[in-house]
């Protein structure tokens, strides 16, 4: 028992071809890949930029400091 040899996987993609088809086997590889693609893009999108939390964290305190000059 030395595990999986090369035959062992080439008999079992011949055998998944066998029973789902080249089509349909393309559609799930299109599919499989394009939610890769988005979940990627997704958190690409994600990312913030460490420059742009600064400038809120500044904006924030700035506009706290004049509310507090108001009521005072």
């Amino acid at each position: 028992m030395a595990g999986l040899s090369i035959w062992h996987v080439l008999i079992f993609a011949i055998v998944v071809l066998l029973l789902f088809g080249t089509s349909k086997l393309k559609n799930l590889g299109k599919d499989v890949g394009g939610a890769i693609k988005d979940f990627k893009k997704t958190v690409r999108e994600d990312e913030v930029d460490p420059k742009l939390i600064e400038h809120a964290n500044t904006s924030e305190t700035t506009g706290t400091e004049s509310k507090s000059q108001l009521k005072g």
